[in-house]
């Protein structure tokens, strides 16, 4: 580089050096996670040092200032973006917000598609029920070999008891493995019921419609055999977190369907990107939801063996879901 060259660069970042230390500083506090508790004054200081730092590495590349001077501005502004434009909040503010906001919100933004989602499970539910009373031979129409285990309509009322409430100890031990199988299974359900809805809600619907079948073949099959209180209480300690997870993601997956098939004024696209943002939030709720239910299936369902308590734990967690949906942020922000 030329002595003239060196003197302008000199000269350039004598005048504005003051400037970005100053910059520089502010930038350092933000990402040390202080953005948070800049000032106001502070705040609008980042802003415009922040423009006036865009517009010297502008300048400095138009003049064809010296290779050092370019790549320390160009990482302080960099910096600089981050700072003045990145949502500064941290994993726990997010969770929060979520938790306390976006979630319940989207609940009962989402209201259509959840009411959909449980009309197709009782619907399938109350068709199940009906037709085992006409004929058990449904029974093996509905309900897969391999979830059935053993309990279907050739089984005796004695070994379906002994289901309900069995306390062996080598069935004890291996509740973790059936909770974690369990858990996958029904996320892969809650999964798939999301996932198609956005072929105009037929598969999801289909989906859980099967489900609540699976769910009427069982319950019809107990209450034949003068179960039907026994196996209310077996299925609420895990049914109703679980079975409402797996409706509140096929809600999200009719979220996506309706809005494909009814886009109102805006393209099918921006109606599905708009829509989108209330599904995953249903979908994640889904998520967190059957986890809950994979524990009190693997653990609770089997220790906790007095009906009247397993109805009590079951419908008692629910209420706890409804009342988060429901109540939680009213108030407008």
């Amino acid at each position: 580089m030329s002595e003239t060259a060196r003197l302008r660069s000199a000269r350039f970042r004598e005048q504005r050096e003051a400037d970005w230390k100053r910059l520089e500083e502010l930038v350092t506090r933000a990402e040390r996670g202080a953005a948070a508790r800049l000032s106001f004054e502070e705040s609008q200081e980042l802003a415009r040092l922040y423009r006036s730092a865009t517009t010297s590495l502008s300048v400095a590349r138009d003049v064809s200032l010296d290779k050092a001077l370019l790549v320390y501005l160009e990482a302080l502004v960099a910096r600089a973006f981050i700072a003045v434009y990145a949502p500064q909040e941290t994993l726990g503010g997010v969770v929060t917000r979520f938790v306390a906001r976006s979630a319940p919100q989207a609940m009962r933004r989402s209201w259509l598609g959840l009411l959909l989602g449980f009309l197709a499970m009782g619907l399938g539910g109350i068709i199940a029920y009906a037709l085992y009373f006409q004929d058990s031979a449904w029974y093996y129409t509905f309900m897969p070999a391999g979830l059935a285990g053993g309990r279907d309509p050739g089984a005796s009322t004695e070994m379906l008891r002994d289901a309900l409430f069995d306390t062996d100890h080598n069935v004890l031990a291996s509740l973790g493995a059936f909770a974690a199988f369990l858990f996958s299974h029904n996320t892969r359900v809650a999964f798939f019921a999301f996932a198609l809805g956005i072929f105009a809600c037929v598969p999801s619907f289909l989906l859980t419609l099967y489900n609540g079948l699976v769910l009427g073949a069982f319950v019809a099959l107990h209450v034949e055999r003068g179960l039907g209180y026994e196996v209310f209480g077996w299925l609420s300690i895990h049914g109703v977190t679980e079975l409402s997870a797996i409706a509140i993601a096929a809600g999200g997956g009719f979220g996506l369907g309706l809005a494909f098939l009814f886009p109102g004024d805006m393209p099918r696209k921006d109606a599905l990107r708009a829509a989108s943002k209330d599904a995953v939030k249903l979908a994640i709720i889904a998520a967190i939801m059957l986890f809950a239910a994979g524990l009190l299936e693997g653990f609770g369902r089997q220790l906790i063996q007095s009906t009247e308590v397993r109805l009590a734990v079951g419908w008692g967690i629910g209420a706890l879901w409804l009342g988060w949906f429901l109540l939680a942020s009213w108030r407008r922000r």
